[in-house]
C-alpha cells in the first residue's frame, strides 16, 4: 500500500473527521467564552473592584513591586470553569439521552416465516412421537 493512500484511509476515518470538526468548534467555543467572561462577566462583577483600586482593565491588576499579573488569572479561571459547566451540561444532557434509550423496552423479533414454519413442522412431529 503506498504512503499517500494509507494517509488517506487514515485521514478519512469517520473519527479522525470527527475529531478535527470538534477540535474546530472547540476553538470556536473558546473565542466565545473568552469573549463572554472578558467582555461581559468580568466587567460586570469586577467594575466596583476595578473602580475602588483605580484600574480601568482587570490586566491591570498585579501585585506591586513584581510582574505577577493575577487579573490575566483570574480571568482564565473564570473562562476555565464557564467551559467546565458548559461541557458538564452537555455531557449530563448526552448521558440522560443514553439511559432514555436504554430504557425503552425493545420489542422482541418478529419470527420470519422459515422460522414459523419450522416451529409447527417441531410441533406435528413432537405430537406425533
Amino acid at each position: 500500500m503506498s504512503f499517500a493512500k494509507e494517509f488517506k484511509e487514515f485521514a478519512m476515518r469517520g473519527n479522525v473527521v470527527d475529531l478535527a470538526v470538534g477540535v474546530i468548534i472547540g476553538g470556536a467555543f473558546g473565542r466565545i467564552v473568552t469573549s463572554l467572561v472578558e467582555d461581559i462577566i468580568t466587567p460586570a462583577l469586577l467594575t466596583p473592584a476595578l473602580e475602588a483600586a483605580n484600574l480601568k482593565d482587570l490586566a491591570e491588576l498585579v501585585i506591586p513591586g513584581t510582574a505577577i499579573k493575577y487579573g490575566n488569572f483570574l480571568s482564565q479561571v473564570i473562562s476555565f470553569l464557564i467551559v467546565a459547566f458548559a461541557l458538564f451540561l452537555i455531557i449530563k444532557g448526552i448521558n440522560s439521552m443514553k439511559k432514555k434509550e436504554e430504557l425503552a423496552p425493545s420489542a422482541p423479533p418478529v419470527p420470519t416465516k422459515e422460522e414459523v414454519l419450522l416451529t409447527e413442522i417441531r410441533d406435528i412431529l413432537r405430537t406425533k412421537n
